[in-house]
Formats: C-alpha cells, sequence, structure tokens
C-alpha cells in the first residue's frame, strides 16, 4: 500500500493548485481524479471551454457587426460552427494537458479513479478497470467541486433540455433557446448563441439578473445585452419544462400571476450549481455536510474530522475557480505548518460576458443594509478616448469608499476588459487604499483603467476630470 503525506480527491483548479503547493513544501503527495482528464469542471466543461467560445463569437460577432465601420469589408463571412467547437475542443485539452505537466513537474502520484473513504487516513481507489487501489494519507484534502443544480419538477434529457455542459458542445446554434436563470452562466452562454444567430429568452425568477452583484451593474449589463437582442423576462417562476419531441414549452408564472409560455428548441438550464460529494463515502467517517451538501469547516478549512480538508465548491462561500485556488494555497501551507490567510472580501467575481462585468468588496445595496456610512464616485465609459477608439463605450466604473476614512469598501465595473481591470482594484483594497490614494495614481493614457481614476476622483468631491 502506497501512502502519502497528502492526498488531494478532485484535480480541479482547487485540487490540483493544493497538490502542486503541498509538493513544493515537501510532502509526498497524490491526486485522485475519476475522470480521464485533469483540470474538473472549469477546465473541461467551464471557465475554459465557456471563454474559447465567447471569444470566437465575438470575433464572428465583431466582423458581422462593427467591421464595416472600421472600414474593413467581409463580404461572404459565414460561419463554421463546426469548426468553432473543434477549436473549443483543442484549447481544453491543451489546457488539461498542461496540468499532467505540472504534476510530473512536481512529482505528484496522479492515481486515475474514484476515491472514498474506508476511514478517516484509507481512501479506497475505484480504478476504471474494475479492480481498486486503497492507499494511507496522514491529511486529505476534498475538492470534489459541483455539478449544475436540476429544479426538481426538470426532467434533463441532455438533448433538447440541457445543462451548461451540453451546452458547450451542441451540434447546431438553436433557433430559439431558452435559458432559465439569469446568472453568470447563462449570460455568458446566452450572448455566445445570440452572436451566432439564435434568439435568446431569459427566465429569471429574480427582479434582476446576476442577482448577488450590485444593481448599477444588472442594470448596465441588462440594457447592453437588450441592445445585442437577448430578451429579458424577470420575476417569473418557471414551473415546467417539457420536450414535446417538436419543441420545448417552458412555462412561467409572472409577477401579476399570469401563466407565460415560451416555445423553443433548446432550453438551457442554468439555476446554479450544487456541490459535488457523491461517492466519497462521507458517512464511513462521520463528516458533518450541511443541508445544502457543502462540507463543514472551520476557518482553515478543517472538516470535524481532523486530518481532513475541504475546499473550493463543495464549502461554503462562491463558487469560483480562483477562491478554490486560494483556498487550495492556504490549506497546503497551513498542512505544512505555515500561517496563511484569505480575505474573501477581496475575492473578485466576473461575468465574461461583451461588455465585461467585475466586481470586488462590499455592493451599495450591501452597506445601505449594514448602515455604513458611504460615498460613491462614478464614471461613464463612454466619456473614454480608449473606449471611443475602440467603440466600447459600454459601462461605467463605480467605487464605493468610507464617509470618513475614504478607504475604498468596493469597485464595481462593467466594460470591455473589466476582468482585467478589476486586479487595481483588489491590489488597492489589499493595501487599504483610499479612493484618493487611487485618484493621485498616474495612469497610462489612453487606457481603459483611466475610468478607475475618474470613478475615484467622483468619490473623492466629485473631481472627475472627464465628465
Amino acid at each position: 500500500m502506497n501512502t502519502y503525506d497528502v492526498a488531494v480527491i478532485g484535480s480541479g483548479p482547487g485540487g490540483y493548485v493544493a497538490a502542486i503547493r503541498c509538493a513544493q513544501l515537501g510532502l509526498k503527495t497524490a491526486i485522485i481524479e475519476k475522470y480521464n482528464t485533469l483540470g474538473g469542471t472549469c477546465l473541461n466543461v467551464g471557465c475554459i471551454p465557456s471563454k474559447a467560445l465567447l471569444d470566437s463569437s465575438h470575433h464572428y460577432h465583431d466582423a458581422k457587426k462593427h467591421f464595416e465601420k472600421h472600414g474593413i469589408g467581409v463580404e461572404g463571412l459565414t460561419l463554421n460552427f463546426e469548426q468553432m467547437i473543434a477549436r473549443k475542443a483543442t484549447v481544453v485539452s491543451q489546457t488539461s494537458g498542461g496540468i499532467n505537466y505540472l504534476m510530473d513537474k512536481n512529482g505528484i502520484d496522479l492515481i486515475q479513479g474514484t476515491g472514498s473513504f474506508f476511514d478517516s487516513t484509507h481512501i479506497n481507489i475505484a480504478k476504471p478497470d474494475g479492480s481498486v487501489e486503497k492507499i494511507a494519507a496522514a491529511k486529505t484534502i476534498i475538492a470534489t467541486g459541483s455539478k449544475p443544480t436540476v429544479l426538481p419538477f426538470i426532467k434533463l434529457d441532455k438533448k433538447r433540455i440541457i445543462t451548461s455542459t451540453e451546452a458547450l458542445s451542441l451540434k447546431e446554434v438553436p433557433k430559439h433557446l431558452i435559458i432559465i436563470g439569469g446568472g453568470v452562466i447563462g449570460l455568458e452562454l446566452g450572448q455566445v448563441y445570440a452572436r451566432l444567430g439564435a434568439k435568446v429568452s431569459v427566465v429569471e425568477y429574480m427582479p434582476k439578473i446576476i442577482a448577488g452583484m450590485d444593481s448599477m451593474l444588472s442594470k448596465e449589463l441588462q440594457k447592453s445585452l437588450k441592445k445585442q437582442g437577448l430578451s429579458f423576462f424577470l420575476s417569473h417562476k418557471v414551473t415546467s419544462v417539457n420536450n414535446t419531441g417538436k419543441e420545448v414549452v417552458v412555462t412561467a408564472t409572472n409577477k401579476k400571476g399570469e401563466v407565460v409560455e415560451f416555445k423553443g428548441d433548446y432550453s438551457l438550464i442554468s439555476v446554479g450549481r450544487s456541490p459535488y460529494t457523491e461517492g466519497l463515502g462521507l458517512k464511513n467517517i462521520g463528516l458533518k455536510t450541511t443541508g445544502r451538501g457543502q462540507i463543514e469547516t472551520d476557518e482553515h478549512l478543517q472538516t470535524n474530522i481532523p486530518n481532513i480538508y475541504a475546499i473550493g465548491d463543495v464549502v461554503k462561500g462562491a463558487m469560483l475557480a480562483h477562491k478554490a485556488e486560494e483556498e487550495g494555497t492556504m490549506v497546503a501551507e497551513w498542512i505544512a505548518g505555515e500561517k496563511p490567510h484569505i480575505n474573501y472580501n477581496l475575492i473578485p467575481g466576473v461575468v465574461y460576458t461583451w461588455p465585461e462585468v467585475a466586481a470586488v468588496g462590499q455592493t451599495e445595496e450591501q452597506l445601505k443594509e449594514a448602515g455604513v456610512a458611504y460615498k460613491a464616485g462614478s464614471f461613464a465609459m463612454r466619456a473614454l478616448g480608449r473606449a471611443r477608439a475602440s467603440m466600447d463605450t459600454d459601462g461605467q466604473v463605480k467605487v464605493l469608499a468610507d464617509a470618513t476614512t475614504d478607504e475604498i469598501l468596493g469597485v464595481h465595473i462593467i466594460g470591455a476588459r473589466a476582468a482585467d481591470m478589476i486586479a487595481e482594484a483588489v491590489v488597492a483594497m489589499e493595501f487599504r487604499a483610499s479612493a484618493e490614494d487611487v485618484a493621485r495614481m498616474s495612469h497610462a493614457h489612453p487606457t481603459y483603467t483611466e475610468a478607475i481614476k475618474e470613478a475615484c476622483l467622483a468619490a473623492t468631491e466629485n473631481r472627475a476630470l472627464h465628465s
């Protein structure tokens, strides 16, 4: 029987990063993965393939809608959807293969199979050939991620009634894609197919899209996506989804109590994700979970079984790849006797539509609810020379700062390259910068990040220079 200092179950961003950091710290490490490719949901059927399709569809949409204004003729423009899907698959394969390289480079033993606890220090691994391997591990990190949530009355057929996994590998562009859920995943995939010619209807239970983010972001994003052809039906409670054989019929009740029907050829169920712990044998060791299926942990991500830790989507908090990575690093360093920490308030959230949406810290609604005295400064992207040059004028930056100390409490961005711009806000807030501090920084001109400087100026005595 092979014996390890640390075994990691799951090879997504949290798991593989945890394994690498453990190995860097001199711990003999194994990683257990039931699928034949590494990288988990993010690399295989999540972050990476969706971004590949977003990028490809963006190029096509730009060529079709905007190139003529740039003086670029594109007569005879065609869409090869099969090639678009094939390119996405290549990107996924290359990225996943990179994780294999990192495992080899760091001397980590990769064991393919489904891991389950025999007891707190022994793991049985059911191999693809039907055999079972048992290993011993002084410490174990559970990093098994999440799976798409499905409403109990909806029966997925994975052909016409689908999750994000199937939506990433369709054989055709839908004629009418009905998306149930106005969150990040649904909006990203909805924009992909809207760009490619699909009619897209978003049916959302809440009164706004991206409901957990600042209201400014949801309003601006909805306005922009509507211009791009997406239709939104907010405050609609879906009651049934059926594939009749000829079409998919979605029935919902609107806020007036009226029954509304939507008919299309595909329905994407995108109502969130749930922790995935199936087959781990948690009951064998008495490991505690919450009513939502999350594994209970303390501030060090240690479970009620002292030598077992859990990270990423299986524990509380935002289901984000970069949050899982930070947790994987923190647990590895804690196991090795170091004193790491994570400031969860400074983990950014991003929506990779175009315009992109990114935020860090507190929303205006949260500050109001908490009774925090704050001041706000905003700056519209259309006032930027760089945005006008690239024809990316939708969106704005909003900075929230403490009314007394001027410390930045939250930054909310919608616009071109917001996903990259938010890093400036994270750095500033990590060092507890004031809005004045950022306003005094020299920002290169012309750049998108000048909007952050201007918003900080606006938050400090309304000093924005270009609005």
